[in-house]
């Protein structure tokens, strides 16, 4: 065996971009080069930075390895000197796990964001949570980025939100590498999860290397591309040995060689003519043919390793250096605002005017951080923006690279690149631009699926005091938590995806502001809808002395489709003539939108439900806007039962992972809690998958159940599938005890 010891590329931290650009003053007229291409700026001085820039995104299900690899990819680029773990023995914890709950829990909450230099490029870099319940974070870290990687765990293979990850990077059109994680751990099988990945997923997934040794054995890789083998070694797998192929891995590097020349034959025309004229590709030529196939998301790299052991993290790096985007390559759209919301293309150039779009904001003791990616021309500190969607200009005191919670002063950034800066009130999808009247298209934001009611002995506190001051936070920085003031009862109602998330709001009020804080039952966001149609003819006629009201409206309900998570109700004017005045129809629509927000049967949001208005009535001194908002209300509450109302409650796809000697048990658990199997997967070792839909008012309490079933083994996830149907039992139950709380509170 012939060994070459390889000089390790240079550990040295990264620098920001300090050179400052000639300051051009710039009108909503000037607008960014819309048709231009890629290919007109790549030569210029200002632009060629970004060849060398990668913006990527570490994205995986819970427990799948992202922090522990991230980790490690700080240490070999230098921009950490000691490796720390998320649950280390020396109570450090990993270095973008900053926060306290993080470090205590052994999870990630927020995404954190880094930047590091591998040989002569440059990767900003995103580490996102895995846990469904953050899922927000990793949304609109996707929608920012040019590339991720998708990180599995050799053993689970593909999970619940694993599949979430992959739909999100579909959503936003971004080029993934996979990286098969913990093939340390006993059953790691980079062969199943790279079927899996294609059999669940749909990708055209293929390893472009395979592991050396296997579960506690594994110390290297082999490069079916180049055909050489690497072992990692030193106290934390950084000095990396080039190795000829051993005798046992011949025949296995030949057959994943040979699958991989087939996979990417079928995704890339020049290599496919090759193989027909039996020319064997150099180890450039398939380099090139990946990074083409890679963002034509015709080809899937997959690449091998464990980053706990310090296995293969090295060509991880130069994988995503190779093969996914520079800012230049990544297509990015806006919307024309002077131009009706023309979808317009935007230029990732550095000469052109500045547009930036604020994704991620987090409260300081500086102040708000805004998280802000700039898609085209350069922005220094002391320059003024436009806010597009207040429409007004703001100045730019400070600007800031993020290390997790460490930052340095820049004082400026370029098309492509991501930073931080201070001093810039805004929500979270605010468009920054130099005076144009364009907006960035917008983040997809799912729906709340559970509440709680919050409160403090402190009279105050909920809206003035620090509990009012806590709740404004979280909803400015996650627009997932929603908080609102229930009518009847005065409770302070939060909502969030989940139980873990509504639990670490709770709990980072009580620890960040001091607040002791009541808590009450969990309230499952069900919605209202109707399924049939039914006329209306409805007189509100109040007299009292002096001007009285008098409004009469005539038309019809009925249901139309809804969408998932979406509410999706119409309200239609479908009058003739003047009987009802046009200056009475916006009351009569305002009067739909008010009790769309609160339906008659638990005071919870319609969805899929249609009002057309097609005549009515008025007294020339009794009409008012008042009569007709609220006839419309009332014509409305009167006739909803004729509708076939129903109840519609979440139901969330779960998926469990169990020691198989316990799936009967657990089965027969998820049965009493209304559950339908969807599906049962063998691992390979003696633990089973079961995918099920459950109703979420179910599954409270299920995490102490399954741990008791399974003697601590057991562990599940679960995440918002659509709503569906109560059973008419469940329905009258719910509809008797909302009139039984409402009564009680009205004494």
């Amino acid at each position: 065996m012939m060994l070459r010891t390889l000089t390790p590329l240079s550990r040295s931290a990264g620098t920001g971009i300090t050179s400052r650009a000639p300051k051009t003053t710039f009108t909503p007229s000037n607008f960014v080069r819309f048709n231009a291409t890629a290919a007109d700026y790549s030569q210029s001085p200002k632009n060629a930075f970004q060849i060398k820039m990668r913006n990527v995104g570490i994205s995986a299900h819970i427990d799948s390895g992202k922090t522990t690899l991230t980790e490690r990819i700080l240490f070999y680029t230098g921009r950490i000197n000691q490796i720390h773990e998320v649950k280390g023995k020396d109570q450090v914890g990993a270095t973008m796990d900053f926060m306290d709950l993080e470090r205590e829990k052994g999870i990630t909450i927020q995404s954190a964001a880094t930047y590091a230099s591998w040989g002569d490029h440059r990767i900003n870099i995103i580490d996102t949570p895995g846990h469904v319940d953050f899922t927000i974070e990793v949304e609109r870290a996707l929608r920012v980025l040019d590339g991720a990687v998708l990180v599995m765990c050799g053993v689970s293979g593909v999970q619940s939100q694993t599949i979430t990850v992959d739909r999100q990077m579909r959503r936003y059109s971004v080029p993934r590498l996979v990286f098969i994680n913990k093939l340390d751990r006993a059953g790691g099988d980079p062969i199943k999860v790279t079927e899996q990945l294609k059999k669940r997923l749909g990708l055209n997934a293929t390893l472009i290397n395979i592991p050396m040794g296997k579960e506690s054995n594994l110390h290297g890789v082999i490069d079916l591309i180049h055909q050489k083998g690497y072992l990692f070694e030193g106290n934390n797998g950084e000095e990396i040995t080039e190795i000829n192929i051993p005798e046992d891995y011949q025949a296995a590097m030949k057959k994943y060689r040979g699958i991989m020349l087939d996979n990417l034959a079928m995704a890339n025309d020049e290599i496919a003519e090759m193989l027909m004229e039996e020319q064997v590709p150099t180890g450039e030529q398939l380099e090139a043919a990946i990074r083409k196939s890679t963002l034509n998301h015709t080809f899937t790299p997959v690449l091998t390793g464990s980053a706990l052991k310090n296995v293969g993290v090295q060509k991880l790096l130069d994988a995503v250096v190779k093969y996914l985007p520079n800012p230049m390559e990544s297509v990015n759209t806006a919307l024309n605002l002077s131009m009706g919301e023309k979808p317009v293309q935007l230029i990732s150039d550095a000469a052109a005017p500045f547009v930036g779009l604020a994704f991620k904001l987090e409260e300081t003791k500086f102040g708000q951080l805004t998280y802000m990616r700039a898609y085209s021309g350069t922005l220094t500190r002391a320059d003024s923006l436009y806010n597009v969607p207040e429409d007004k200009k703001v100045r730019v005191p400070r600007l800031v690279r993020m290390h997790a919670q460490s930052m340095e002063d820049i004082s400026e950034i370029k098309a492509g690149d991501i930073c931080g800066v201070f001093g810039m009130d805004c929500a979270t999808g605010t468009t920054f631009t130099a005076g144009q009247r364009i907006n960035m298209t917008s983040m997809h934001v799912p729906e709340p699926v559970l509440s709680l009611s919050i409160s403090t002995d402190k009279k105050g506190d909920t809206s003035t005091g620090p509990l009012g001051k806590a709740l404004a936070k979280f909803q400015k920085e996650d627009p997932t938590f929603r908080v609102h003031t229930d009518v009847q009862s005065g409770e302070t109602i939060i909502s969030g995806m989940g139980e873990l998330h509504l639990e670490i709001y709770v709990e980072r009020i009580r620890r960040e502001y001091g607040v002791k804080v009541n808590v009450g039952q969990p309230q499952v966001a069900y919605k209202e809808t109707i399924q049939s149609k039914a006329n209306y003819n409805y007189l509100h006629k109040k007299q009292t002395g002096g001007s009285g009201q008098y409004a009469k409206v005539i038309g019809y309900l009925e249901p139309i489709p809804f969408e998932g998570d979406k509410i999706n109700n119409e309200f239609v004017n479908a009058t003739t003539g003047n009987n009802i005045p046009p200056n009475y129809i916006p009351a009569c629509q305002k009067g739909f939108q008010e009790i769309s927000a609160k339906g008659p049967l638990l005071d919870m949001p319609l969805t899929g439900v249609r009002m057309v208005l097609e005549d009515g009535q008025t007294h020339p001194v009794d009409s008012s806007e008042l009569a007709f908002r609220t006839a419309t209300i009332n014509a409305f509450r009167e006739n909803f039962e004729n509708c076939d109302p129903v109840i519609l409650e979440p139901i969330m796809k779960v998926e469990i992972q169990i020691p198989t000697e316990f799936q009967g048990n657990v089965m027969g658990m998820l049965t009493k809690r209304k559950g339908v199997i969807d599906s049962t997967e063998q691992g390979t070792t003696d633990y089973t998958t079961i995918i099920a839909e459950v109703p979420l008012a179910q599954m409270f309490g299920y995490s102490t159940e399954l741990r008791s079933a399974t003697q601590g083994k057991g562990e599940f996830s679960m995440e918002y599938r659509r709503h569906d149907q109560v059973s008419p039992e469940i329905q009258m139950k719910l509809v008797e005890n909302h009139k039984k709380k409402k009564a009680a509170e009205a004494k």
